[in-house]
């Protein structure tokens, strides 16, 4: 019964967004614009390169070598293999979806089990620090004093919540219910030479960026369902409000268009990413039986985590350190 109402309820919105962009042509061809201009501007250059590196890397079986210099460290405090330290600088370095990218690929070819693919999903799929950095703190007109209060926010909660999540097993599979492939996942596959790690490296990058192109447009035209809601019932909704709405369909439009109006919620937004940072994480991990509603349960907690820092941050704390 949930199953067909959910589907009725996909037709439906489906549907909505047809006769919206029919009655709205105009505003539909400028976001469709503006979420190709992202893709191409900003998602490319910042993912296509760390998707082919990453593919060859993982499938030529140079995990260790790379992870050697922080596996001491991280090995012990998260007690994992080189294989999930690869993942977890990864996932924290090369920001959305990397870090769905990389923990699917290396269950994929059975670097690691089912239970350590979902142990990286659930705190290192993250906004990446050089978009954090230059171009999302900037927007909201972040100052040079407050950076390590949110650079631990951002950065801090998930690796905390890392460690809580290893020590505790809260929302892990069963290992003793994952199947013989996910036990035997230490073995791995026989390592490929670097022509055939390049062509499967290659063409995984470019099925998978093409893939997110298509999802920042469409949740980019989603950004037309408040905007006619509004104009149906002569509403008077601010920027502010509707750049938030814009921020749950697609990050970093909506970034834009809030600018420095409300950083506190934009902030809280970062952790589950959107509508389309979700669907992003869904497409890199098919092909495989992890869990999105997993991924789901453990944004959420972040969220919550996230929202309680920051409302903190700015109700109290930053009154007192920096007054206006």
């Amino acid at each position: 019964m949930k199953r067909k109402w959910f589907r009725y309820s996909i037709c439906l919105g489906a549907l909505l967004l047809t006769a919206v962009i029919l009655s709205f042509p105009s505003q539909c061809l400028s976001l469709s614009l503006q979420g190709l201009q992202l893709w191409f501007t900003k998602m490319i250059p910042a993912l296509f390169p760390f998707m082919v590196l990453s593919g060859i890397i993982i499938r030529m079986d140079l995990i260790s070598l790379f992870a050697r210099p922080l596996t001491p460290l991280l090995g012990k405090l998260y007690q994992v293999r080189p294989p999930l330290v690869y993942g977890m600088v990864i996932g924290f370095l090369c920001g959305f979806p990397m870090g769905a990218h990389t923990a699917a690929e290396l269950y994929r070819t059975q670097k690691i089990s089912k239970e350590e693919a979902s142990f990286l999903l659930a705190f290192c799929n993250n906004i990446g620090p050089v978009y954090f950095l230059s171009f999302l703190l900037p927007t909201i007109g972040c100052k040079d004093r407050r950076l390590p209060f949110f650079l631990f926010g951002m950065y801090g909660i998930p690796l905390l919540y890392g460690i809580f999540v290893g020590a505790t097993g809260f929302g892990l599979p069963d290992p003793q219910k994952q199947g013989v492939g996910a036990k035997n996942s230490s073995v791995g596959k026989p390592v490929e030479n670097i022509s055939l790690s390049l062509e499967y490296a290659m063409d995984s990058a470019i099925h998978g960026i093409t893939v997110l192109g298509g999802y920042m447009i469409l949740f980019n035209l989603c950004n037309l369902i408040p905007y006619a809601c509004a104009r149906l019932f002569h509403l008077e909704l601010t920027e502010s409000f509707l750049g938030v709405c814009n921020c749950l369909f697609e990050i970093t439009s909506g970034v834009r268009r809030v600018k420095d109006a409300l950083p506190a919620a934009v902030l809280i937004c970062l952790p589950m990413g959107g509508l389309s940072c979700i669907a992003q994480t869904k497409s890199m991990l098919k092909g495989t039986d992890l869990s999105l509603k997993t991924y789901l349960l453990h944004k959420g907690v972040q969220t919550l985590l996230a929202a309680l820092y920051y409302l903190f941050l700015f109700r109290f704390l930053f009154l007192r350190l920096f007054p206006a």
